[in-house]
């Protein structure tokens, strides 16, 4: 009996030389509140269930300028996250910031992917100029044309099956708004006129699809890039004048315009998809409605678009244990990205963007071959999200298209506020 005891004591104090099972505590930073925020949470909780050896421990800061200080502020001093979420309009800005770590071929090989798994627009908008990727695309979000089918029954721009059809020019679309606003539409297209983001969107569209660049490496709106500057507000002030869009809408009240039936129309961000499914299918909508990428407007067929992706901070002395499973996090939060499409936006990883399961995913689906042809913001650190270019938009373009200014006088005035940063 002692001899018993004693081989069970030898044992258990064996077993406890064995060490744990080592986890690696992965910290996490991202900006993303709301909708978005709620379904990154549930991916963050579904990868550490599954992953018993890595442990996720998410953060969320506020979006916009507030986090990018932070992010600046911690590489400096080697205490950032070990990864984040990160905006691919402000990659330009991060590289010259320097605090972006390289994504090597090593690491896309942990993470089970490759650089040609994603959409080529949403790499090179990753990319450092000599070709370096410096993030992992994770979705393309891009404005998209919402309809209210109200408006348009019994015209020629619904087709048998209830889909906008028939707007193939920028006169087509007006005669849309017309016609909308003859029905009774209080502002036929509804965007946030009274708003940075809302406002930008809009111009960069339509300056973009004729053919425009806003910043050409050191120059503002070189050559005939003024000129389609200027035709693009001019777009813009028309539909201010006609009583087509709304005045000086905050974000919110632009949503709220549509939503309640007052608009035929909305050019906004594809995130808005969830609060349109969700009023459907709580009976609040009072309409059919859909949603289709931007129409061809002005000569070509792109969009204002940008992506959420995966980084790491620069100086964060990871180990080489620790950045696998990083990447191991990645690569998993990609190939789970259906998940994140519910929120209305496009996956950057094509094996989930060209899935059946996706196909069958409305209206994202019907919007998705925008990602081929996807217009990101100029690459610039003075463009991107809560950029001075997106300054200019409020202070200069929302004022010009209320009536204050001419459209190529705000066209002018852009020209110069920018081209003063970038000196």
């Amino acid at each position: 009996m002692m001899q018993y005891k004693t081989l069970l004591a030898a044992t258990a104090m064996a077993l406890m030389t064995i060490p744990a099972w080592a986890v690696e505590n992965v910290t996490w930073w991202d900006f993303l509140s709301g909708g978005d925020g709620v379904r990154m949470k549930a991916l963050i909780t579904r990868f550490n269930e599954e992953h018993p050896d890595i442990k996720v421990t998410g953060t969320t800061l506020e979006w916009g300028i507030p986090f990018y200080t932070k992010v600046r502020t911690s590489v400096a001093v080697g205490q950032g996250p070990d990864v984040m979420t990160y905006h691919l309009s402000r990659m330009p800005l991060g590289l010259e910031e320097g605090v972006l770590d390289e994504i090597t071929d090593e690491d896309l090989k942990n993470a089970g992917v490759t650089k040609e798994s994603f959409f080529p627009a949403s790499v090179k908008a990753a990319s450092s100029d000599d070709g370096k990727l410096h993030a992992v695309p994770f979705d393309i979000h891009s404005i998209v044309l919402y309809y209210n089918k109200s408006y348009l029954k019994d015209t020629k721009f619904l087709d048998a099956d209830g889909k906008l059809t028939g707007i193939n020019n920028l006169q087509d679309f007006e005669e849309a708004l017309a016609l909308a606003k003859e029905k009774g539409a209080e502002a036929p297209v509804s965007y946030a006129t009274g708003d940075d983001g809302g406002t930008f969107r809009v111009f960069y569209t339509l300056l973009r699809q004729q053919g425009g660049e806003l910043i050409t490496g050191k120059e503002v709106l070189a050559g005939d890039n003024l000129q389609k500057a200027a035709k693009a507000i001019e777009v813009m002030t028309r539909w201010a004048g006609n009583g087509w869009q709304p005045e000086q809408a905050e974000y919110e009240a632009s949503v709220a315009l549509f939503t309640a039936g007052k608009s035929a129309f909305s050019l906004n961000g594809v995130w808005e998809v969830p609060t349109m499914i969700d009023m459907e299918k709580k009976g609040t909508l009072g309409y059919e409605w859909g949603a289709v990428q931007v129409p061809n407007l002005m000569g070509t067929q792109t969009s204002w678009a940008d992506s959420h992706a995966f980084a790491i901070p620069a100086n964060n002395k990871m180990s080489p244990e620790k950045r696998k499973a990083v990447m191991t996090v990645i690569g998993w939060m990609e190939k789970n990205s259906l998940a994140w499409a519910e929120a209305g936006h496009i996956p950057a990883y094509k094996e989930v963007a060209e899935g059946e399961a996706f196909k069958k995913m409305e209206p994202n689906a019907t919007y998705s071959a925008l990602a081929n042809n996807a217009s990101y913001d100029p690459r610039s650190p003075i463009a991107g999200v809560a950029s001075p270019a997106y300054d200019a938009a409020i202070n200069v373009i929302s004022p010009a298209i209320h009536g204050y200014a001419e459209p190529m006088q705000a066209a002018e005035q852009i020209k110069q506020d920018l081209q003063d940063r970038l000196k």
